[in-house]
């Protein structure tokens, strides 16, 4: 809170002399709204892991990789900030959007074989995938989780 110092006497045909310490006003300020840029980030980064965590809920499970390949991290400084959610394994694409019927040809060999197949085969014509989305449902549930968290700023 400013302080304020007068100087003078109150009489009739005077002046009086006021003077504001706008420094420690400024300062307190200052820790107000920085404290208030520390709660946005709480609750952005909250938000953050609560989309993670459900993106990875919602991410088929074979192997379990996909699963726990999901990761995220905060961005941004001062007053923008967000988080970027993703994943490094390779067929995440394909998972989440699923694919169209294509062909498989060897790239490396003359023909293609695989465990349980009766016989090599010069190619596959595969029926393509379902898509099966993950992420975008995930982030899609953003606003939900920033609602519950933001609702909780200045209130702890």
């Amino acid at each position: 809170m400013a302080r304020v110092r007068s100087t003078g006497r109150l009489r009739l045909g005077t002046s009086v002399s006021t003077q504001i310490n706008t420094r420690q006003y400024e300062r307190g300020l200052r820790r107000y709204f920085g404290r208030m840029s520390d709660d946005v980030k709480q609750a952005v980064n909250r938000t953050r892991i609560d989309v993670q965590n459900e993106a990875r809920r919602r991410a088929p499970v074979d192997t379990g990789r996909l699963r726990s390949s999901i990761v995220s991290r905060a961005e941004g400084s001062g007053r923008s900030v967000g988080y970027v959610i993703g994943t490094n394994v390779n067929y995440a694409a394909a998972v989440e959007y699923g694919t169209a019927p294509h062909v498989i040809k060897p790239t490396k060999k003359k023909a293609l074989y695989w465990p349980g197949a009766r016989h090599p085969v010069a190619q596959v014509n595969h029926p393509g995938t379902a898509a099966k989305p993950f992420l975008r449902p995930a982030i899609e549930m953003t606003e939900i989780f920033w609602r519950a968290h933001a609702s909780q700023i200045g209130r702890r």
